[in-house]
């Protein structure tokens, strides 16, 4: 079975002025299926710009990428976006809702970019809140929402989709700890109901949480620990 992200000799390279800045430095990662790995390293390590990697926002400047067996390096802009909605689903620090919308609607956003018909967005998107203990909120914009209420929609909008990878920038980062703790604990409960997890962060103790954490530091993995075990017969499954 193919890993779930192959990236193999990946370089990124933006120009500043006449010269070159290198991001990524020739750096190889290989994600299995029902892993959940954590990406660590301090700012200006090139984390983020791994991620927008992993998560086809940005194009490498060279080397090859494999997103759940399709490689990627040859697509057209059109092609990548396609291909980013129907696998990825991400989770944003800044929940990223649309403020206007309310949580069933933000929810079925994804959905109606995949050309879903509406009565079954509407009934995805209200099996996705129920999921994540928000279907008694569906009808409220984000504004009347807190924080973690605010990450679980955010959480229900990225599973919509069934992506085959959930891609978790900082996910806790704006949040207290204690509705940090809950959003983590329902990303692990996620993976170990067989979703591919791939989080970035810049804190170890949310990192040890992972089965695998990567360090990354000058664009290139410093480190590389397996915690735990993949389950047998992972298979990326959405809840």
């Amino acid at each position: 079975m193919e890993p779930m992200i192959e990236l193999k000799h990946i370089t990124k390279e933006y120009e500043r002025g006449a010269e070159k800045l290198r991001i990524l430095n020739d750096l190889s990662l290989t994600v299995e299926r029902g892993d959940f790995v954590a990406i660590v390293g301090p700012s200006g390590s090139g984390k983020s710009t791994l991620m927008n990697t992993i998560g086809l926002l940005d194009v490498p400047t060279s080397g090859s990428y494999k997103l759940d067996g399709v490689a990627t390096e040859k697509m057209t802009d059109n092609q990548l976006a396609e291909l980013r909605n129907k696998k990825i689903g991400f989770i944003f620090q800044q929940f990223n809702l649309l403020p206007k919308l309310t949580a069933l609607e933000n929810v079925e956003l994804p959905l109606l970019y995949s050309g879903v018909p509406a009565r079954k967005r509407r009934e995805t998107a209200l099996q996705m809140l129920e999921l994540l203990g928000m279907g008694q909120r569906g009808h409220h914009k984000p504004s009347e929402l807190s924080g973690g209420q605010q990450q679980r929609v955010a959480i229900a909008r990225a599973l919509a989709v069934s992506p085959s990878l959930m891609l978790a920038d900082e996910p806790t980062g704006a949040l207290d700890s204690k509705t940090g703790k809950e959003v983590l604990e329902l990303i692990i409960r996620l993976n170990e109901q067989g979703n591919t997890i791939v989080l970035i962060t810049h804190d170890l103790h949310i990192a040890e949480n992972a089965k695998r954490v990567v360090s990354i530091r000058d664009g290139l993995i410093v480190r590389d620990e397996r915690l735990a075990e993949i389950p047998a017969g992972a298979a990326g499954v959405t809840a």
